[in-house]
């Protein structure tokens, strides 16, 4: 049936919002154990390695750094647009656009690293792999009435905590006589889906580290593959793009 229910689009958004969390567990320590133990999509601890390395005077480490926070930035602020262009010009697959961008640039990365580059390559190639994980941040932001992050985990781990201590409040409430069961079913879905985010950053970052071990930097075409899934999967059932417009 066409178009799908919202609950029919609540599902595929969050099908495809974890199975991004995957890749970009899969992308984030491939591109730390090929290219010089730079992490492409945790900009928190790339940002204490830059101030670490400018105080110590690493230049090339300050570099790496900054390079992969500016890169970052750069794609989420190229699909942000993407997403504003979609939403301006009613463009309801405007996600494969940008999900479409990911995957170039994931690839472009396969071929290169495997040349062992060292210098200013090995810093084009974490400038490619952080710009993906930004475009991939600023193409999925919303499921539901949910912010969610699909390239790092932190603000998901500090929601979690948010939700399972108001979920102890509500059967504080319940307890007392209070009909909070309609709003713990609601958290306790909120929570599930949550966990399964971060698990499955988790799930990816071990799939990568096992696959890197047999098919060196090749093992980014698995996360390319799944990129290309959802593109086609927003083909077929289109991601809406209201929820990421309305962020403030």
């Amino acid at each position: 049936m066409w178009p799908p229910s919202p609950s029919q689009h609540l599902q595929t958004k969050s099908a495809i919002a974890l199975a991004l969390t995957l890749a970009a567990g899969f992308v984030d320590i491939v591109g730390y154990i090929s290219l010089h133990n730079v992490f492409t999509a945790h900009m928190t601890g790339e940002t204490v390695h830059l101030a670490q390395n400018l105080l110590q005077r690493d230049w090339f480490e300050a570099a790496a750094a900054g390079c992969v926070i500016g890169a970052f930035l750069l794609g989420s602020i190229v699909g942000r647009t993407i997403i504003e262009i979609g939403w301006r010009t009613g463009t309801r697959t405007i996600a494969s656009a940008s999900l479409l961008l990911e995957l170039i640039l994931i690839a472009l990365v396969v071929p290169f690293a495997e040349m062992h580059p060292e210098g200013g390559s090995t810093l084009a190639l974490l400038a490619l792999l952080a710009a993906a994980m930004g475009v991939q941040t600023a193409t999925l932001t919303r499921i539901g009435s949910l912010t969610v992050h699909t390239t790092f985990v932190t603000g998901m781990l500090n929601k979690l905590a948010q939700l399972l201590s108001q979920a102890v409040f509500l059967n504080y409430d319940i307890h007392h006589g209070h009909d909070m069961r309609a709003e713990r079913r609601k958290v306790g879905r909120e929570a599930r889906f949550i966990f399964s985010v971060w698990f499955c950053y988790l799930a990816g970052a071990a799939l990568g580290t096992l696959m890197n071990s047999l098919w060196g930097p090749r093992a980014l075409l698995i996360p390319v593959c799944i990129v290309t899934s959802a593109a086609f999967v927003d083909q077929a059932r289109p991601l809406s793009i209201e929820e990421e417009q309305d962020q403030p």
